[in-house]
């Protein structure tokens, strides 16, 4: 008896603390610039849980280091749920380009909360590139062994790791051009200093419609809202892979199971509201949602899944 009063004694400050839930405002931190997609979709979203949840949300840019700068200040943060942050694919990759080398670690020391949005991921080459289809740059590939050269926002990006897979899954040879960020890369390719880039399509459509670059195909089995003209990897002649960034939103490990609870059923509730909805359509992503569990498995699964592609590409973390 005198054990079960002794674990209901300690468990009652918890309770009552997240009933109280939030009392100040919350820090959010984007280890990522201002302005992109990461940084846009999660003002958004916080808008949205400022509004429910009652309390200020204070957006935090920390960029720098492959985002290990910004998540490892909520991996130190008190799991009281006033520190929260926005991962996105790269944070999968780290788990392996820096195996062993980070201060926190990518899975046990973070409390999933959400899947936020995934953006499936689109093909593009400059103007004079020959090939019209994916077909015909896989043939074109083929022929010109290692003369294809692919540029991306940084080493194990999404996109980076995405085009890595075509090439594993295709066989074909082509060289990586890594860039600080997605706009010097796609630079590169509107002066035709690189032939092929893979982003998001709220990145490269603009200038696909403007006449500027060319789009051969979207990495997703079904065509994207915002970008319908753009045929899926099938569609286009190519395998059928789907890739994609995302975000996914954590916490410290630790933070109270009925606060990171609440925070997702909000988050919820934020993604499945019609003026998001709306605006994830113009965006060319779909919402997440979901349970903690289904976040926390959604990234075990990327991590596996990008660890074999870095693994057989041999890519190596920035020095």
């Amino acid at each position: 008896m005198k054990k079960i009063l002794l674990a209901a004694l300690f468990a009652f400050p918890v309770i009552v603390y997240a009933q109280n839930y939030p009392n100040k405002p919350i820090r959010w931190v984007v280890p990522y610039t201002p302005g992109g997609i990461t940084d846009n979709v999660t003002r958004m979203v916080a808008q949205k849980l400022q509004e429910s949840l009652g309390q200020p949300i204070v957006i935090e840019n920390k960029p720098g280091a492959n985002s290990i700068i910004g998540a490892d200040l909520v991996a130190k943060a008190a799991p009281d749920g006033y520190s929260i942050l926005t991962v996105i694919a790269a944070h999968a990759a780290n788990a392996t380009l820096y195996q062993g080398k980070l201060p926190f670690d990518p899975v046990k020391s973070f409390a999933p909360v959400s899947l936020a949005v995934v953006a499936p991921l689109i093909l593009t080459t400059n103007n004079n590139f020959p090939a019209k289809d994916v077909r015909e740059l896989i043939a074109y590939a083929k022929a010109n062994p290692g003369k294809v050269n692919f540029g991306s926002s940084g080493i194990g990006a999404a996109a980076h790791l995405t085009t890595e897979l075509l090439k594993q899954t295709a066989g074909i040879d082509m060289v990586h051009v890594p860039f600080k960020g997605t706009a010097p890369a796609l630079q590169a390719l509107l002066s035709g200093d690189i032939q092929m880039l893979v982003d998001v399509p709220s990145t490269l459509m603009p200038h696909v419609r403007g006449g500027k670059i060319k789009a051969l195909a979207m990495f997703s089995g079904k065509r994207v809202p915002g970008a319908a003209e753009v045929p899926t990897m099938s569609e286009a002649g190519g395998p059928g892979l789907e890739s994609s960034t995302w975000l996914l939103f954590l916490a410290p490990a630790g933070t109270p199971r009925d606060i990171v609870n609440r925070l997702s059923q909000e988050t919820d509730k934020a993604l499945k509201s019609a003026d998001l909805a709306a605006r994830f359509d113009q965006l060319g992503i779909f919402p997440g949602g979901g349970t903690p569990e289904q976040a926390g498995r959604f990234l075990a699964d990327e991590i596996i899944k990008w660890s074999k592609v870095i693994t057989t590409a041999g890519v190596k973390a920035e020095q």
